[in-house]
């Protein structure tokens, strides 16, 4: 396959102790400080189970999405990337990773977000090109297996294929032991190195 349009998406510890309105003056403060890479905003706080704070870039929206009631970071590749399919799902999960540390370590949230590393929810926004049936899955799985093997190393973990045809192809990818982001991503750079 050739897959493109992917979608990583890593959930909050503790939900209850963040505020989605902060975002928006953090997301502007990005905005401001970029070269054009970030150029728009989009408040859907007031959206339940929406899509929340979304900040627009031409590689990518990066937003704090609280879909299914459940926040997280939610990074959506928009441009193609190269390479093998592991490649590419290994580039999407470290850049989704880069922003979930990059709000860890904001200043104006004062160390109150952190984001769990033993799960994981990655989508194809392509119909087309990616069905939601057991063929993409099986087409897939080895590229999600050794994504999951670069991620996690040693440690257990399972892969869980979106149910509902009528969704987008998605899986849900669960470690057996926790894990912080920082250590993820260091994770996918040994394993290139």
């Amino acid at each position: 396959m050739n897959i493109q349009k992917i979608n990583v998406k890593f959930f909050v510890a503790e939900p209850s102790r963040v505020a989605l309105e902060p975002f928006i003056g953090i997301f502007n403060s990005w905005i401001q400080a970029s070269e054009g890479e970030y150029y728009d905003l989009a408040d859907y706080g007031h959206v339940p189970s929406g899509p929340g704070i979304v900040l627009v870039a031409d590689e990518a929206n990066i937003s704090l999405d609280n879909t299914e009631n459940r926040l997280g970071l939610l990074y959506n590749r928009k441009r193609p990337l190269e390479g093998s399919d592991t490649d590419k799902l290994a580039s999407a999960v470290a850049s989704a990773l880069a922003y979930c540390r990059r709000i860890e370590d904001e200043p104006a949230l004062e160390g109150r977000v952190r984001f769990r590393g033993d799960e994981a929810v990655i989508a194809i926004n392509d119909r087309l090109a990616a069905p939601n049936n057991e063929e993409t899955l099986s087409a897939l799985r080895p590229a999600i297996d050794a994504l999951a093997h670069r991620l996690f190393g040693t440690a257990d973990f399972t892969v869980e294929k979106e149910s509902d045809s009528r969704r987008r192809f998605g899986v849900r990818i669960r470690a057996a032991r926790p894990f912080n982001t920082e250590a993820l991503l260091e994770n996918l750079q040994k394993s290139v190195n």
